[in-house]
Order: structure tokens, then C-alpha cells, then sequence
């Protein structure tokens, strides 16, 4: 797996094998949102606009929505709400203002109520506008404004003498009195469009003129996070954590796989490959105690990195394999052939074909099966063996743990004399009518037969 690129089979795999444990965890996963969504009082947002007619840059609407922010904003809204025990600091943490499209200010007050979130939002917009109007009012200079003051009214008095002069002139029909007449009317629309101009140069007249733009919507709905959010971002989060750290355990995994490994760490040659029959339970391994128990609870007692066990052809097939591993012995093993063979503890799959290889030996060679603890191997001292048999599966142990073994071998005064590597295969549905899988008994078989079977 370490060396494998993750694919979607993989993702499957974890999904299949462990269906229990990230059926827990997300539903675990799923209470650690609803208690922190208990923790987190609900939240309510609206905003209020605030329309700044005339023509602004943008730098001076991002000050504008700064100032809807300000302290001095905040505190009069504080003052002006009077909410016990809400003071303009924590209010600060609530509001928020930004500039949008078409001179427009947007302050977004947050509250534990709908109410409140709309009392909130509808104040700061007042009272921003109420300082910003009087901040242009008070920026402005008294002697321009003094001037432009006076200089109106002068147009104005000259508008009415330009009145008095047309009356003066009577309704008479020379052409000296209509030519003085013509020349009093553009003068009175030269004087009107010039006030009009002066007007609009007042850089004053339409900042200061601000408006709110309608009360804040109460609003419908909490302010995200929700707590439906909170739920199913807590089962997502647990999920993703859990099949990332199983692809990250895999890639990290240390077990050997392949067949020159795994000689090279016990240091013998390997003999052959059988096969188990047997799906996921053949890699369950065995114990007892409220760990084992905790771990079947939790569907973590299956192996879930190991591919799927491959059809079987038959019965026949998997005992020739047996028959050839027992033929080697023989041609290795000087008489009285006598063997120990090892299996790891906890290893299923391998303590199961050891079984095998015992029953279909007989008594040549005599063989005898132990269990090793991998974490402290101990191998019974020598008793006549000719050496030691090591059973095992692929993909379980490291190469630590296999030169443990062998050293325990080695120790107790046995030679490795070689290994045999055990995987699950997938039975067929139908068996022979003649006798079931359990009932079949390995023959003692003859040197003819022996060798008649491993060609």
C-alpha cells in the first residue's frame, strides 16, 4: 500500500471494511456539532442602506463605511438602544458596514434575536447618518460659504431689477422697445442658470444630504453557522478525518508484502503459497477481553487493507497445494523428520493453514504448531525438530517483527528450515455431494503419491 497510488477501489475498500466504525464516528462526529451549536447561541443578521447621493470616489466611500463603524457611531447607538448590560464595545463586535454598488452603504447589525438585529442595523444607520451629515456641515469654510451666500443674493436683487426694467419699458410696439424687452428676458434666463450652476458648485449640498433607505428586514433565519450546519459539518468533518487517517496509515504502513521481502527478513527460502478458505472473517484475528470485544464492536477486528480474496477453483486444487509444501519438507528434512512450525499470534489466516499443513503431513513428518507472540517472541526449546517451519500471511506483520521471530527460532536452537505464505480464497457456493469441507480427512500418502502430486 505504500507504494500503491490511492484509487477509488481503495476509497471503497475503507468504505466497505470499515462501515461500522465510520458509521460511529460520524454519528459522533454529528452530537460534537449539536453540543458546540448548544454552546454557540443563535445568531440573527440584517442590514440597513444608506443612499450618499452625489458623485463620490472610492476611497471616500470606504471612509464612509468606516465611519459607520466608528466609535462614536457605536456609543450613540449603544445610548440610543439602552440594551442592559450591552455596552458600545461589544456592539462593535456585531456591526459591520461595506460599500456597494451606487453609493450605497450597507450596515449589517447581529443580534441573538430577529428584533434586535433589526433595531440594531435601523440605529447604527441613523445615527451614521446624523454624524456624517454633521461632519460635512462642520467641514465646511465659514468665509466660502459667507461669500456664495452673498453672491446669490446679489443675483437675486439684479433678477428683480431686470423685472423692473421690462415693466418701465411698457408694451410698446417699436422695435427699440421689443429689442429692449428681448434683451431683459435672456438676461433674467442668463441670471437663473447661473444661480442653478451655483448651486451645483455648493460641494456641500448633496453629501450632506444622506438618506436611510427604508428599516432593515427582519430577518428569517439564523446567521450561519447554524445549527444544522454545525451537525452535518461535525459528521463530515469526523468522516473525512477518519478515511484520510486510514490512507494515511496505510501509506505509512511498515508490513511486508512480497515474497522477497519476507524471505529476506526471516532469512529462508520460501517453500510455497496456500490457500485458506475464507472471506473478511479469516482475517479476524483472535483474543478475548474487552479489548477483542471493543474492537468487534467497532468493526476494526478485519483487515481492511488487503484485496479481496480471489475465486478458489476446488477442493482438489487447494489439498495439491498442501500435498507439494508437505513434499518439500520431506526432500529437506532428514529422517526422523520432525518439525516446529511457527505461526505469529493473531495471524488467522496462517494458524488456520498450519492446521492444514499438520493434517495432511500425518506423522511424515511430524509436525508441531506453536503460537508466537510477535511483541515477545518466545519458541519452545528444542525437542528432536530438525528445525522450524514459519506459516504466515502477507501484508500483517513488519520486518522487525519477523527478525524477532527468527532470532526467538534461532535462540531455541532452531533452523529456519523454510516459509510458508497463507491467503483466503472465495469458496464456491456448491461443494461435492459425496462428503462436506469439514468432514474430509487427509491421507497419509506415500513417497510415490507424494511426488505423483507435487508434479
Amino acid at each position: 500500500m505504500s507504494d500503491d497510488t490511492i484509487r477509488l477501489v481503495t476509497i471503497g475498500r475503507i468504505l466497505r471494511r470499515r462501515r461500522r466504525l465510520l458509521t460511529i464516528l460520524v454519528v459522533v462526529g454529528a452530537l460534537v456539532g449539536y453540543g458546540t451549536s448548544l454552546l454557540l447561541p443563535p445568531r440573527y443578521t440584517t442590514s440597513a442602506s444608506v443612499l450618499l447621493p452625489g458623485a463620490w470616489e472610492e476611497r471616500e466611500l470606504l471612509t464612509q463605511a468606516q465611519v459607520a463603524t466608528s466609535s462614536v457611531v457605536i456609543d450613540r447607538a449603544a445610548a440610543a438602544l439602552g440594551w442592559t448590560g450591552v455596552d458600545g464595545r461589544e456592539l462593535r463586535e456585531r456591526v459591520s458596514a461595506k460599500a456597494a454598488d451606487g453609493n450605497i452603504i450597507e450596515i449589517s447589525g447581529t443580534a441573538d434575536t430577529p428584533e434586535r438585529a433589526q433595531q440594531l442595523s435601523d440605529q447604527v444607520a441613523r445615527q451614521f447618518v446624523d454624524f456624517a451629515t454633521r461632519i460635512v456641515g462642520d467641514s465646511t469654510d465659514p468665509e466660502a460659504a459667507a461669500r456664495l451666500e452673498a453672491l446669490r443674493q446679489t443675483v437675486v436683487q439684479t433678477g428683480r431689477r431686470i423685472t423692473e426694467l421690462s415693466e418701465a419699458a411698457g408694451s410698446g410696439r417699436t422695435v427699440e422697445s421689443v429689442q429692449t424687452r428681448t434683451e431683459l428676458e435672456g438676461l433674467r434666463t442668463a441670471l437663473q442658470e447661473s444661480i442653478e450652476k451655483l448651486d451645483q458648485a455648493d460641494p456641500t449640498a448633496d453629501k450632506a444630504n444622506m438618506v436611510v433607505m427604508g428599516p432593515a428586514a427582519r430577518p428569517a433565519g439564523e446567521a450561519p453557522p447554524t445549527r444544522t450546519q454545525l451537525v452535518v459539518g461535525g459528521a463530515l468533518l469526523f468522516f473525512l478525518v477518519t478515511v484520510v487517517g486510514h490512507l494515511t496509515a496505510a501509506r505509512m504502513s511498515r508490513r511486508l508484502r512480497t515474497e522477497p521481502e519476507i524471505a529476506t527478513a526471516l532469512g529462508s527460502a520460501l517453500l510455497g503459497t496456500v490457500d485458506v478458505p475464507g472471506g473478511n472473517a479469516a482475517h479476524r484475528p483472535g483474543g478475548r477481553g474487552a479489548r477483542a470485544w471493543f474492537r468487534r464492536l467497532l468493526g476494526v477486528d478485519v483487515r481492511w487493507d488487503v484485496p479481496a480474496p480471489r475465486s478458489s477453483g476446488d477442493e482438489a486444487g487447494r489439498r495439491i497445494r498442501y500435498r507439494r509444501v508437505v513434499a518439500r519438507l520431506r526432500d529437506r528434512l532428514p529422517a526422523p523428520r520432525r518439525l516446529l512450525v511457527v505461526v505469529p499470534d493473531g495471524d488467522e489466516i496462517a494458524r488456520r493453514a498450519a492446521g492444514e499443513l499438520v493434517s495432511e503431513a500425518g506423522s511424515d513428518p511430524r509436525l508441531r504448531m506453536v503460537e508466537v507472540a510477535v511483541s515477545h517472541p518466545m519458541v519452545p526449546d528444542r525437542e528432536g525438530e530438525s528445525g522450524a517451519l514459519v506459516v504466515l500471511s502477507a501484508g500483517s506483520w513488519t520486518a522487525g517483527e519477523l527478525a524477532g521471530i527468527a532470532e526467538a527460532c534461532a535462540d531455541a536452537g532452531h533452523e529456519i528450515v523454510g516459509i510458508v505464505l497463507a491467503g483466503t480464497v472465495r469458496t464456491r457456493a456448491t461443494r461435492s455431494a459425496d462428503r462436506p469441507r469439514d468432514a474430509v480427512v487427509p491421507a497419509l500418502l506415500g513417497d510415490e503419491d507424494v511426488k505423483g502430486g507435487a508434479r
